[in-house]
């Protein structure tokens, strides 16, 4: 809503016949929108500060809110006080007032002094990525545990920011037992406060986390292999598991669509089953206090036994969207797992040299289209291919009469390379395990020593 400017001229008169009409008073544009300030040190190549920048627009306006302009500040060192230059903040300051902008959207992460000073001094809202990022989260978070684990880490976000959120400090407590002088802190009464909640959540997700566990040990416990999708945000996971599964996860053309990890069932042309679990996309400069708070749905990708990387083959930023998804899979200790890398969106890529690049680049990779389906032949073969040899490893075992189940799984689901029954009834094998069954068969395997 527009705002009437207030205030008319006293000496104007009523119009007579003749009078040329008085122009009606000027609509003073209300303030909305943001301006994103991005940030450039010696070391960060103009491209990358335009990639940047090019994403926290997109995060931004994943929130409903409209970009009106952008700036880029140098960086030398970190300023105390509003992290960049006071020179270059009253320059951003006068472009976003200009622009009519309600708020500045840095590209970095911002201390909690240094947000209030940029608020004083710009008279503005002032937003970092990483709150920008966890609004996000809030808004997509659908199950108990993805609700909990945002809410632990906004307010471990929040908690050092108190300071700035009243302008009263203290409050007199009447002379109760116990008082401190004049009164306690509000300051010091929300801190305790917000710790009790995070205490409260922790215990909270720790309990989730173990029901979790427990469906997870229950799926690793049958012989289907665990696949884990993975890769950088709005890459199209969702839709290549709804493509591949007949699933009806949720899936839009939005930053952290979903949030939860969806685990589904694939029979393949050839038989084999695969189960395929949906990750929570990765983003650069992911702020740590979510990796954290997301480790247990991060964990799919840990514990899998292999995992799909998908990208988004459309995206002028494929190659860097590759470097932060296998970054992350580092934080995490799983880089050095085994992967298919997909390539998706190949539909909306026109430009035969870029694919050509791609196909150099990523020589064994596989390229799809989970709208049209183009590529899944290529995808189903190289799935069944790993269901079958990837993973297994050979071992030779001895297992007794009573455990007539995990003879039955080496049957249906091992390949089994030689076997006999021995004059007590102990079935002897060598078979080459699939990974979901490797912790089930290891209480029965001959050492050599043996």
């Amino acid at each position: 809503m527009s705002r009437k400017e207030s205030g008319k001229n006293e000496n104007d008169e009523t119009l007579s016949a003749g009078t040329s009409p008085a122009q009606p008073p000027e609509e003073k544009e209300e303030l909305s929108g943001a301006f994103l300030v991005g940030v450039q040190d010696r070391d960060t190549p103009d491209s990358a500060v335009k990639e940047y920048i090019s994403e926290l627009s997109e995060l931004v306006r994943t929130l409903g809110v409209l970009v009106k302009g952008t700036l880029t500040a140098p960086l030398h060192a970190i300023h105390p006080k509003f992290y960049i230059g006071s020179g270059k903040l009253e320059e951003i300051r006068d472009k976003a007032k200009e622009l009519h902008c309600a708020m500045l959207v840095f590209d970095c992460p911002l201390g909690p002094s240094q947000q209030r000073n940029i608020e004083k001094f710009c008279k503005l809202q002032v937003y970092d990525r990483q709150e920008v990022i966890l609004d996000i989260f809030a808004a997509r978070a659908a199950t108990r545990e993805a609700v909990i684990q945002v809410e632990l880490a906004r307010n471990r976000y929040y908690l050092p920011r108190l300071a700035g959120a009243w302008s009263h400090l203290s409050r007199q407590q009447g002379g109760a037992i116990g008082s401190r002088g004049a009164g306690e802190k509000q300051i010091e009464y929300d801190r305790r406060m917000v710790k009790k909640k995070i205490a409260s959540l922790e215990e909270e997700l720790s309990v989730v986390r173990k029901q979790r566990a427990t469906q997870r040990k229950s799926r690793l416990r049958g012989a289907v292999p665990n696949c884990a999708i993975i890769g950088y945000t709005n890459a199209g996971k969702s839709s290549l598991l709804n493509a591949l599964t007949g699933a009806d996860v949720l899936a839009e053309d939005k930053l952290f669509a979903t949030l939860d990890p969806t685990t589904r069932r694939l029979v393949l042309p050839d038989k084999s089953e695969l189960l395929l679990t949906d990750t929570v996309g990765f983003v650069r400069k992911l702020p740590h206090s979510l990796v954290e708070a997301f480790k247990s749905t991060l964990e799919e990708a840990v514990i899998a036994d292999f995992l799909l990387l998908v990208l988004d083959a459309a995206s002028p930023h494929v190659e860097s969207h590759w470097e932060t998804t296998l970054s992350v899979l580092s934080e995490l200790d799983a880089d050095r797992k085994k992967m298919i890398v997909v390539f998706n969106k190949c539909d909306l890529q026109k430009d035969p040299v870029v694919m050509a690049r791609l196909r150099s680049t990523a020589p064994d990779g596989v390229f799809v289209s989970a709208k049209t389906r183009e590529g899944f032949d290529s995808l189903y073969r190289r799935l069944a291919a790993f269901c079958s040899t990837g993973g297994n490893e050979r071992m030779t075992l001895k297992i007794p009469p009573r455990e007539g189940e995990c003879i039955a799984l080496l049957h249906s689901k091992c390949v089994l390379r030689s076997s006999r029954y021995d004059e007590e009834g102990f079935f002897h094998a060598v078979a080459d395990i699939p990974p979901a069954l490797k912790e089930k068969m290891e209480n029965f395997r001959v050492r050599e020593e043996e």
